[in-house]
């Protein structure tokens, strides 16, 4: 198994992305079009895990959930609850820095339609497993959608029906750096939040849960 939390800049190990990011590289060269880097602390305890990155969000830019409409919601309630400093923008070149608090995302390059197949989350989860265990003050874990949630269990060797996905649901599970409160939330993205299956209040809460956790856990 592999001990690198980031997958290598020209991954190969799923050929119909690499394909992608390749045939993307062609028509729009000014891009990152590369597995994208998890965004953060080293030292954090809340760790956010998304799915793959979007194609002219993260892809385009180089960092999770940054450039789409889920990373304008999703680094508004970072910030609204302490998770951040500066200004959040459109790319990565902004002033904004994670506090106590990193993202990653459970495929690292984009997939076709936003999709990836189960192989390829399979081929990516070592440098899930590897994130997590490298995380060594880690506490939280906020998943953002069913598919974050089951391949987070499948990378801390947990079973997919140990822990049921539901919207604000949280659970106490084993991490390789001890106990973990598994937080879950609809995706934040542009179609669950415009048919109202995810609102702004309620993404709200789920970090509110958040930060009452963290804050009342002993200092280390």
């Amino acid at each position: 198994m592999t001990e690198l939390a980031e997958a290598p800049l020209d991954c190969d190990l799923c050929p119909r992305l690499l394909a992608f990011r390749q045939n993307n590289a062609a028509l729009y060269p000014d891009w990152f079009n590369a597995p994208v880097p998890s965004f953060g602390q080293d030292d954090a305890r809340f760790l956010v895990v998304g799915l793959a990155p979007g194609l002219r969000g993260a892809n385009r830019t180089g960092r999770p959930f940054t450039g789409d409409w889920a990373g304008d919601l999703l680094y508004k309630t970072i910030g609204k609850f302490g998770f951040s400093t500066g200004e959040y923008s459109s790319h990565a070149g902004d002033s904004l820095a994670l506090k106590d608090a990193m993202i990653t995302n459970a495929v690292r390059c984009v997939p076709p339609e936003n999709k990836p197949v189960g192989a390829e989350a399979n081929a990516c989860r070592p440098f899930l497993t590897q994130r997590f265990a490298q995380l060594p003050r880690l506490k939280a874990v906020l998943v953002l959608g069913k598919i974050a949630h089951d391949n987070t269990l499948r990378a801390l060797g947990h079973k997919l029906s140990s822990v049921k996905f539901m919207h604000a649901g949280a659970a106490d599970i084993d991490g390789p750096n001890g106990s973990l409160r598994l937080f879950s939330s609809y995706h934040c993205s542009r179609y669950n939040t415009n048919t109202g299956r995810l609102t702004e209040e309620m993404f709200d809460a789920v970090f509110e849960q958040i930060r009452d956790y963290l804050d009342g856990l002993p200092s280390d």
